[in-house]
């Protein structure tokens, strides 16, 4: 069976810009895996840094649930997901347990240093999944599979400079978006939180913006989309492998401007 992790930072990340794809995947017949990176302790300006592990932790399995998604455990805390060889063993030693053919990750440009370093942090873990001479954190054997990575758009769809960021591709999400939103609401903790610390009033409205802005970003009229860029092939797969659209079909489309724009 074809299988596909998504890998993000904190416990919600997933379900705001990821989860519509992993729930059409999940139609066409793949295994679909959940990890975030962070407990997601800091998250919160009434509980303590271990009570909220604890909430975070309840409500994202939840989530993973609702996706029909395997769930796998954080091996880290906020602000403390950095490119660390550490953390670099344990996150190899889940893309060799699940063996993906896919790997959905956060954009390399974002409004956060999480968010950026989990990018990293899911790009050398796949590239190192055959790699017998890096050890991983358990002793996990290495694979020799293709895998091919998609980068998210990041939040806000701007980079941290504010410039904006275009997808490569498209994926129409729909169908699927009351779903994705019944995920997202599992995150109970989170609606104050984001609310005083981030401004995004009421983050369920949030998502919903954004996958209205992605859709007619993609110049398709569907209500909405999340938007992907495929990681370079060198390393990881076939130069044309492009697992999404072969599974998706007509759900997903390539940005052709785009595309003429990486072969100028």
């Amino acid at each position: 069976m074809p299988t596909a992790i998504a890998i993000a930072a904190h416990p919600d990340d997933i379900e705001f810009v990821m989860a519509g794809t992993l729930l059409r995947l999940r139609e066409a017949g793949w295994e679909i895996h959940y990890m975030n990176l962070s407990s997601g302790n800091a998250g919160s300006t009434q509980l303590s840094p271990q009570d909220t592990r604890i909430t975070r932790s309840r409500e994202s399995r939840d989530a993973a649930k609702i996706l029909g998604a395997v769930y796998h455990g954080p091996i880290g805390d906020d602000l403390e997901i950095l490119y660390t060889v550490p953390l670099l063993r344990k996150l190899s030693a889940v893309i060799r347990s699940v063996a993906p053919d896919v790997v959905l990750t956060h954009s390399p440009q974002d409004y956060m240093e999480d968010h950026m370093n989990t990018s990293r942090l899911a790009v050398t873990a796949a590239f190192a999944r055959g790699m017998p001479n890096f050890l991983v954190d358990p002793p996990t054997a290495p694979v020799a599979n293709h895998v091919t990575v998609y980068h998210a758009l990041p939040h806000g769809l701007r980079d941290g400079l504010r410039r904006r960021v275009r997808a490569g591709a498209y994926v129409d999400t729909t169908s699927v978006h009351d779903q994705k939103r019944a995920a997202l609401a599992a995150h109970r903790s989170q609606k104050e939180w984001l609310d005083t610390s981030q401004g995004m009033d009421s983050y369920l409205v949030a998502m919903d913006d954004l996958s209205g802005e992605v859709a007619r970003m993609s110049g398709r009229k569907v209500n909405y989309a999340e938007g992907w860029r495929r990681h370079s092939h060198l390393g990881f797969s076939p130069k044309e492998t492009d697992p999404l659209k072969d599974a998706l079909g007509g759900h997903y489309w390539i940005d052709e401007a785009y595309e003429q724009g990486l072969e100028d």
